[in-house]
């Protein structure tokens, strides 16, 4: 197996991370926010999360990102339970900047204070069940700039401290990205990216400031894994707020996306790749420093996002072939 294919470095950090991270979101189970509008991705089987995340490893997954707002905790606990003894053999990523009632399962409110970073990695380090967290990310993808420079200071201060090995910003704004990115520990820009969503600003800000790209939505939330039809009640697909495409309001997937997926089907499904494995080899040819994060809530999903890796990823010639069927 080429081993460029299938292990990356995390930016400046130097910290190896297979190619292929895999997204805690869904195995968080339900959870909402104060209007009752769900945030979760439905109802999850906590043992079946955590055969799952067990089968990752073995085959090769050394990068698990979650926030500490999945399922109102429950994520980071499955998580943690799950890597167990296997934790110092693996990079793990959470987020801050929401508040939540955990015994509720309900989104309250964001704190984007220096005060509360602290006090969230210390909730986060007790969930994980581990004493320092790899990679930890802003959350808020809108913060003021200025008082997230206020933010990454109060980063490097927990890099001192060992708790932290480095940092990012889960944001889709460049200008804010690079703000993080002026922190010597900054090594990550967390950003929307798949084949239908392309991203190349943010790429291109990765690779001027030496960030890896962390591309969450890889598979536009199960559309390009295969989604067509509507979901569950306390899916968020079931009721998508403005900020998710693809997906209308209760009635599955948007036929133009669907149409668009069908189109690059025969190149994403090359080589013996499943659709979701074509999706993932379009990220890595997009650029090196990409690591997409799937999300799963399956042992077979689990297999199937795995098995991408040793596909490798599609040619500059598929890439281009996609451009055109796009119109890009």
């Amino acid at each position: 197996m080429d081993t460029d294919s299938t292990t990356r470095t995390l930016g400046r950090s130097g910290i190896r991370v297979s190619a292929l991270g895999f997204g805690c979101w869904a195995i968080g189970g339900e959870w909402q926010d104060a209007t009752g509008q769900p945030l979760g991705w439905g109802r999850v089987d906590d043992e079946e999360s955590v055969r799952a995340v067990r089968r990752a490893l073995d085959l090769g997954v050394t990068f698990f990102d979650t926030a500490d707002t999945y399922g109102a905790g429950h994520s980071e606990r499955v998580l943690g339970r799950a890597l167990g003894k296997h934790r110092d053999e693996v990079v793990v990523a959470t987020k801050w900047g929401n508040v939540f009632d955990e015994e509720k399962r309900t989104l309250t409110g964001v704190d984007d204070s220096p005060a509360y970073v602290r006090r969230a990695l210390t909730a986060s380090l007790r969930r994980l069940g581990t004493d320092h967290v790899d990679l930890y990310q802003l959350h808020l993808s809108d913060a003021d700039p200025a008082r997230a420079a206020e933010l990454r200071d109060a980063c490097e201060e927990l890099v001192a401290e060992g708790l932290v090995r480095a940092y990012g910003w889960s944001t889709d704004d460049p200008d804010r990205a690079a703000v993080f990115a002026e922190g010597p520990h900054c090594t990550a820009v967390q950003c929307a990216l798949n084949v239908l969503q392309d991203a190349p600003q943010l790429l291109q800000v990765a690779e001027d400031l030496d960030l890896a790209a962390v591309n969450r939505s890889p598979l536009a939330m199960g559309l390009l894994g295969g989604r067509r039809g509507g979901t569950g009640a306390g899916d968020i697909r079931s009721r998508p707020p403005a900020w998710l495409p693809g997906f209308g309001d209760g009635a599955g997937a948007d036929p133009e996306w669907v149409a668009r997926i069908e189109a690059l089907r025969a190149v994403l499904t090359s080589g013996g790749r499943t659709l979701a494995q074509g999706a993932l080899a379009w990220i890595w040819a997009r650029s090196p420093r990409t690591v997409p994060i799937p999300g799963f809530r399956s042992v077979a999903q689990a297999e199937e996002n795995a098995g991408a890796m040793a596909k490798g990823p599609l040619t500059a010639g598929q890439l281009a072939e996609i451009d055109r069927l796009l119109g890009r």
